[in-house]
């Protein structure tokens, strides 16, 4: 089934809560900040040694992070820093969680175990690349949403990870990494067909 159908009925399927959070005043900057706090406090959880206490706090946090733009729209709120900060609290979501991972595999693993953490390390590295790729060649003016592997695609990997137990947690790291530099490679390659019949010698924007 096409993504785009899966994003209509999850939009559905939270309506009446964005509704119930419209009424009540919430504002989608709130909603946001509060899903960046379920994050950091799922990390520390799983960093603590309780990842599937751990997972049950993220997918709270990753209804929060389905939240805030439904209810932007609803609220006649959807700004561009709206947009931006959104971006980067998400970035900042990805990584507290996997860094609690790797905390997790540092203290209560033996050393071949906690060789892991530099795994965790390599795909967060995919995560942020995969986000960097879309929001640089946008920047060049190009669209660039190709790859499957987004961030709801790698929650879901996650949180079924910690959910499912040690061995688990591993194949979904693995998975993790796989597939977020795969992502990070179709994006790169999509970006150079869109330059490809584009003339030579134009400047570069600066850098971030």
């Amino acid at each position: 089934m096409d993504k785009t159908v899966w994003k209509q009925r999850a939009y559905a399927s939270v309506a009446p809560l964005v509704e119930m959070l419209a009424r009540a005043g919430v504002t989608p900057t709130g909603v946001t900040l509060f899903g960046l706090l379920l994050n950091v406090a799922a990390g520390i959880t799983i960093g603590m040694g309780q990842p599937r206490l751990g997972a049950i706090v993220l997918l709270f946090a990753s209804i929060c992070d389905g939240l805030d733009g439904s209810l932007a729209r609803r609220t006649n709120k959807v700004s561009r820093f709206g947009a931006f900060l959104d971006s980067t609290i998400d970035r900042i979501d990805e990584t507290v969680v996997l860094a609690g991972i790797a905390a997790y595999f540092l203290r209560f693993h033996a050393a071949n175990d906690a060789l892991w953490s530099v795994v965790v390390l390599v795909a967060l590295g995919g995560s942020l690349i995969t986000s960097y790729t879309r929001a640089r060649a946008e920047g060049l003016g190009m669209e660039c949403k190709v790859g499957w592997f987004e961030r709801p695609e790698r929650l879901a990997v996650t949180g079924l990870g910690l959910l499912l137990g040690h061995r688990a947690l591993l194949v979904a790291l693995g998975i993790l990494t796989v597939f977020s530099w795969y992502t990070v490679v179709q994006r790169i390659r999509h970006v150079q067909r869109l330059t490809a019949s584009q003339p030579a010698g134009l400047p570069n924007p600066p850098e971030a």
